[in-house]
Protein backbone atom coordinates (compact mmCIF):
# COMPACT_ATOMS: atom_id res chain seq x y z
CA UNK A 1 0.00 0.00 0.00
CA UNK A 2 1.49 3.59 -0.67
CA UNK A 3 2.50 5.89 1.80
CA UNK A 4 0.13 8.01 4.15
CA UNK A 5 1.04 12.03 3.95
CA UNK A 6 -1.15 13.28 6.83
CA UNK A 7 -2.13 10.57 8.94
CA UNK A 8 -4.74 10.93 11.79
CA UNK A 9 -4.66 11.11 15.35
CA UNK A 10 -6.41 7.75 14.88
CA UNK A 11 -4.36 6.43 12.47
CA UNK A 12 -1.44 7.71 14.35
CA UNK A 13 -2.30 5.47 17.20
CA UNK A 14 -2.63 2.19 15.49
CA UNK A 15 1.02 2.62 14.87
CA UNK A 16 1.22 3.51 18.17
CA UNK A 17 -0.03 0.54 19.71
CA UNK A 18 1.78 -1.87 17.24
CA UNK A 19 4.78 -0.64 17.93
CA UNK A 20 4.26 -1.20 21.72
CA UNK A 21 2.70 -4.65 21.04
CA UNK A 22 6.46 -5.26 19.63
CA UNK A 23 8.53 -4.26 22.08
CA UNK A 24 6.28 -6.19 24.50
CA UNK A 25 7.13 -9.15 22.88
CA UNK A 26 10.98 -8.08 22.60
CA UNK A 27 10.89 -8.22 18.99
CA UNK A 28 12.66 -6.45 16.63
CA UNK A 29 12.23 -4.70 13.39
CA UNK A 30 13.99 -7.24 11.14
CA UNK A 31 11.87 -9.80 12.96
CA UNK A 32 8.59 -8.14 12.46
CA UNK A 33 10.07 -7.58 8.52
CA UNK A 34 10.69 -11.03 8.13
CA UNK A 35 7.32 -11.91 8.65
CA UNK A 36 5.47 -9.43 6.77
CA UNK A 37 8.30 -9.98 3.55
CA UNK A 38 9.24 -6.86 3.60
CA UNK A 39 11.94 -4.44 4.54
CA UNK A 40 12.66 -3.55 8.37
CA UNK A 41 12.26 0.31 6.85
CA UNK A 42 8.60 -0.29 6.54
CA UNK A 43 7.96 -1.39 9.33
CA UNK A 44 9.08 1.55 11.42
CA UNK A 45 7.15 3.55 8.74
CA UNK A 46 4.27 1.23 9.81
CA UNK A 47 4.60 2.10 13.27
CA UNK A 48 4.67 5.81 12.39
CA UNK A 49 1.69 5.45 10.60
CA UNK A 50 3.52 6.50 7.25
CA UNK A 51 2.64 3.29 5.51
CA UNK A 52 -0.71 1.58 5.71
CA UNK A 53 -0.96 -1.68 6.95
CA UNK A 54 -3.73 -4.34 6.51
CA UNK A 55 -5.77 -5.82 8.80
CA UNK A 56 -4.61 -9.60 8.00
CA UNK A 57 -1.22 -8.45 7.67
CA UNK A 58 -1.49 -6.89 11.99
CA UNK A 59 -3.41 -10.44 12.33
CA UNK A 60 0.35 -11.49 11.70
CA UNK A 61 2.18 -9.18 13.70
CA UNK A 62 -0.02 -10.01 16.81
CA UNK A 63 -0.48 -14.39 16.89
CA UNK A 64 3.82 -13.67 16.36
CA UNK A 65 3.97 -11.36 18.88
CA UNK A 66 2.39 -13.59 21.38
CA UNK A 67 -0.71 -11.42 21.57
CA UNK A 68 -3.28 -13.34 23.30
CA UNK A 69 -5.80 -10.30 23.75
CA UNK A 70 -8.39 -10.88 20.79
CA UNK A 71 -10.85 -8.32 22.03
CA UNK A 72 -7.48 -5.79 21.42
CA UNK A 73 -6.29 -7.64 18.28
CA UNK A 74 -9.79 -7.07 16.83
CA UNK A 75 -10.35 -3.61 17.93
CA UNK A 76 -7.05 -2.88 15.98
CA UNK A 77 -7.87 -4.81 13.39
CA UNK A 78 -10.91 -2.75 13.05
CA UNK A 79 -8.81 0.30 12.92
CA UNK A 80 -6.92 -0.49 10.18
CA UNK A 81 -9.39 -1.42 7.40
CA UNK A 82 -10.03 0.69 4.96
CA UNK A 83 -13.14 2.92 5.65
CA UNK A 84 -15.28 5.11 3.30
CA UNK A 85 -14.93 9.07 3.40
CA UNK A 86 -16.39 10.19 6.67
CA UNK A 87 -18.47 13.09 7.20
CA UNK A 88 -15.68 15.13 9.22
CA UNK A 89 -13.44 14.67 6.01
CA UNK A 90 -15.44 17.49 4.17
CA UNK A 91 -13.79 19.69 6.54
CA UNK A 92 -10.56 19.20 5.87
CA UNK A 93 -7.93 21.79 4.27
CA UNK A 94 -10.69 24.00 5.53
CA UNK A 95 -10.52 24.08 9.68
CA UNK A 96 -6.94 22.28 11.36
CA UNK A 97 -6.76 18.99 11.21
CA UNK A 98 -6.98 18.74 15.12
CA UNK A 99 -10.66 19.34 14.93
CA UNK A 100 -11.28 16.86 12.74
CA UNK A 101 -9.12 14.37 14.56
CA UNK A 102 -11.52 15.04 18.00
CA UNK A 103 -14.89 13.97 15.46
CA UNK A 104 -13.09 10.71 14.57
CA UNK A 105 -12.16 10.01 18.00
CA UNK A 106 -15.91 11.35 19.27
CA UNK A 107 -17.46 9.22 16.45
CA UNK A 108 -15.98 6.12 17.36
CA UNK A 109 -15.80 6.18 21.18
CA UNK A 110 -18.09 3.93 23.19
CA UNK A 111 -18.27 6.26 26.27
CA UNK A 112 -17.46 9.37 26.18
CA UNK A 113 -16.73 11.59 30.06
CA UNK A 114 -16.06 15.38 29.49
CA UNK A 115 -15.05 17.91 32.48
CA UNK A 116 -15.42 21.97 32.12
CA UNK A 117 -15.07 24.43 34.70
CA UNK A 118 -15.24 27.25 32.38
CA UNK A 119 -17.73 27.23 30.01
CA UNK A 120 -20.17 23.81 28.33
CA UNK A 121 -19.16 20.96 26.83
CA UNK A 122 -18.87 21.12 22.97
CA UNK A 123 -21.47 18.27 22.36
CA UNK A 124 -24.17 19.82 24.54
CA UNK A 125 -23.53 23.26 23.08
CA UNK A 126 -26.35 25.18 20.95
CA UNK A 127 -25.97 26.73 18.06
CA UNK A 128 -25.65 30.65 19.43
CA UNK A 129 -23.29 29.55 22.34
CA UNK A 130 -20.53 27.61 20.16
CA UNK A 131 -20.96 30.88 17.65
CA UNK A 132 -19.71 32.95 20.93
CA UNK A 133 -16.84 31.22 22.31
CA UNK A 134 -15.41 31.14 18.88
CA UNK A 135 -16.00 34.60 18.24
CA UNK A 136 -14.19 34.87 21.09
CA UNK A 137 -10.85 33.52 20.02
CA UNK A 138 -7.13 35.13 19.99
CA UNK A 139 -5.82 36.16 17.10
CA UNK A 140 -9.60 36.85 16.15
CA UNK A 141 -11.01 34.27 13.66
CA UNK A 142 -12.51 35.08 10.39
CA UNK A 143 -16.28 35.15 10.47
CA UNK A 144 -16.06 32.16 7.62
CA UNK A 145 -14.26 30.55 9.96
CA UNK A 146 -16.56 30.65 13.09
CA UNK A 147 -19.00 29.71 11.18
CA UNK A 148 -17.00 26.65 9.88
CA UNK A 149 -16.17 25.67 13.24
CA UNK A 150 -19.77 26.05 14.64
CA UNK A 151 -21.18 24.03 11.79
CA UNK A 152 -18.30 21.36 12.83
CA UNK A 153 -19.62 21.49 16.22
CA UNK A 154 -23.32 20.56 15.71
CA UNK A 155 -22.49 17.82 13.45
CA UNK A 156 -20.43 16.56 15.94
CA UNK A 157 -23.10 15.98 18.68
CA UNK A 158 -24.90 13.56 15.55
CA UNK A 159 -22.90 10.77 17.90
CA UNK A 160 -25.50 11.57 21.05
CA UNK A 161 -28.46 11.20 18.63
CA UNK A 162 -27.24 8.42 16.28
CA UNK A 163 -29.12 4.92 16.34
CA UNK A 164 -26.54 3.13 18.00
CA UNK A 165 -25.72 6.59 20.23
CA UNK A 166 -22.42 6.93 22.27
CA UNK A 167 -22.76 7.09 26.03
CA UNK A 168 -22.14 10.85 27.76
CA UNK A 169 -21.24 12.70 30.83
CA UNK A 170 -20.30 15.84 31.10
CA UNK A 171 -19.46 17.50 34.42
CA UNK A 172 -19.80 21.40 34.06
CA UNK A 173 -18.78 23.80 36.98
CA UNK A 174 -21.29 25.94 38.47
CA UNK A 175 -19.10 28.70 37.22
CA UNK A 176 -19.53 27.45 33.69
CA UNK A 177 -23.11 27.97 34.46
CA UNK A 178 -23.03 31.68 35.64
CA UNK A 179 -20.87 32.80 32.83
CA UNK A 180 -23.28 34.41 30.09
CA UNK A 181 -21.56 33.67 27.21
CA UNK A 182 -23.37 35.10 24.67
CA UNK A 183 -25.75 37.20 26.83
CA UNK A 184 -28.46 36.12 29.18
CA UNK A 185 -30.68 34.96 26.19
CA UNK A 186 -28.45 33.02 25.05
CA UNK A 187 -27.45 31.70 28.11
CA UNK A 188 -31.12 30.92 28.86
CA UNK A 189 -31.29 28.62 25.82
CA UNK A 190 -28.30 26.60 26.53
CA UNK A 191 -29.35 26.23 29.89
CA UNK A 192 -32.92 24.78 28.49
CA UNK A 193 -31.03 22.65 26.09
CA UNK A 194 -29.12 21.00 28.54
CA UNK A 195 -32.12 20.25 31.11
CA UNK A 196 -33.47 18.97 27.47
CA UNK A 197 -30.55 17.00 27.09
CA UNK A 198 -30.17 15.41 30.62
CA UNK A 199 -33.56 14.03 29.87
CA UNK A 200 -31.62 11.49 27.23
CA UNK A 201 -30.69 7.99 28.68
CA UNK A 202 -27.70 7.84 27.26
CA UNK A 203 -26.80 11.37 28.56
CA UNK A 204 -26.28 12.85 31.94
CA UNK A 205 -25.08 16.36 32.80
CA UNK A 206 -23.47 16.77 36.59
CA UNK A 207 -23.71 20.17 38.10
CA UNK A 208 -20.22 20.35 40.45
CA UNK A 209 -21.89 23.24 42.60
CA UNK A 210 -19.32 26.05 43.97
CA UNK A 211 -19.67 24.54 47.72
CA UNK A 212 -17.66 21.55 46.51
CA UNK A 213 -14.46 23.49 46.66
CA UNK A 214 -11.27 23.14 45.23
CA UNK A 215 -10.75 19.98 42.67
CA UNK A 216 -8.36 18.34 40.66
CA UNK A 217 -7.72 19.44 37.16
CA UNK A 218 -9.75 22.43 37.73
CA UNK A 219 -8.16 24.81 35.30
CA UNK A 220 -8.41 21.91 32.00
CA UNK A 221 -11.33 20.91 29.78
CA UNK A 222 -11.28 17.41 29.73
CA UNK A 223 -12.32 14.62 27.84
CA UNK A 224 -11.85 10.78 28.03
CA UNK A 225 -12.86 8.60 25.27
CA UNK A 226 -13.63 5.04 25.93
CA UNK A 227 -12.41 2.52 22.79
CA UNK A 228 -13.35 -0.39 22.12
CA UNK A 229 -10.84 -2.26 24.56
CA UNK A 230 -9.90 -0.44 27.88
CA UNK A 231 -6.32 -0.42 26.27
CA UNK A 232 -7.34 1.73 23.35
CA UNK A 233 -9.09 5.36 25.85
CA UNK A 234 -7.76 8.19 24.87
CA UNK A 235 -7.62 11.66 26.68
CA UNK A 236 -8.00 15.29 24.97
CA UNK A 237 -7.22 18.23 26.52
CA UNK A 238 -7.99 21.65 25.36
CA UNK A 239 -5.61 24.14 25.47
CA UNK A 240 -5.25 27.65 23.50
CA UNK A 241 -2.86 25.97 21.04
CA UNK A 242 -5.20 23.80 19.85
CA UNK A 243 -6.46 19.83 21.59
CA UNK A 244 -3.72 17.17 23.00
CA UNK A 245 -4.21 13.36 22.82
CA UNK A 246 -3.14 11.43 25.48
CA UNK A 247 -2.49 7.77 25.83
CA UNK A 248 -0.25 6.56 27.91
CA UNK A 249 -1.46 4.06 30.87
CA UNK A 250 -0.10 6.54 33.56
CA UNK A 251 -2.08 9.78 31.90
CA UNK A 252 -5.63 7.32 31.64
CA UNK A 253 -5.52 6.35 35.02
CA UNK A 254 -4.68 10.25 36.13
CA UNK A 255 -7.42 11.88 34.25
CA UNK A 256 -10.05 8.83 34.69
CA UNK A 257 -9.48 9.74 38.57
CA UNK A 258 -9.93 13.05 38.19
CA UNK A 259 -13.73 12.70 36.30
CA UNK A 260 -14.21 10.07 39.32
CA UNK A 261 -13.71 13.02 41.46
CA UNK A 262 -16.02 15.08 39.82
CA UNK A 263 -18.30 12.64 39.64
CA UNK A 264 -18.12 12.14 43.88
CA UNK A 265 -18.42 16.22 44.15
CA UNK A 266 -21.43 16.72 41.62
CA UNK A 267 -24.95 16.96 42.25
CA UNK A 268 -26.72 13.81 40.71
CA UNK A 269 -28.40 14.12 37.53
CA UNK A 270 -31.83 14.97 38.75
CA UNK A 271 -30.79 17.39 41.50
CA UNK A 272 -28.14 18.86 38.48
CA UNK A 273 -31.09 19.10 36.27
CA UNK A 274 -33.14 21.03 39.41
CA UNK A 275 -30.24 23.38 39.40
CA UNK A 276 -30.39 24.07 36.21
CA UNK A 277 -33.68 24.71 35.79
CA UNK A 278 -33.71 27.03 38.77
CA UNK A 279 -30.73 29.04 37.52
CA UNK A 280 -32.23 29.82 34.11
CA UNK A 281 -35.37 30.67 35.59
CA UNK A 282 -33.37 33.69 37.71
CA UNK A 283 -32.08 35.33 34.08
Amino acid sequence: MPPRATPSERQKRLGAELRKMRLAAQVSTEYAAGLLGIDRAKISNIEADVRVISPERLRTLACNYDCHDHAYVDALADMAAPSPRSWWDSYRGQLPAALMDIAELEWHARRVRAGLAMHVPGLLQTDAYARTLFAAALPPLSRAEVELRVALRLQRQQVLHREDPIGYVGYVHEAALRVEFGGAKVMRAQLDQLCELSESENIDVRVIPFRAGAFPGAGQAVIYAEGPVPQLDTVELDSAHGPEFLHGQSQLDKYRSHLDWMESASLSPADSRDFMHRFAGDL
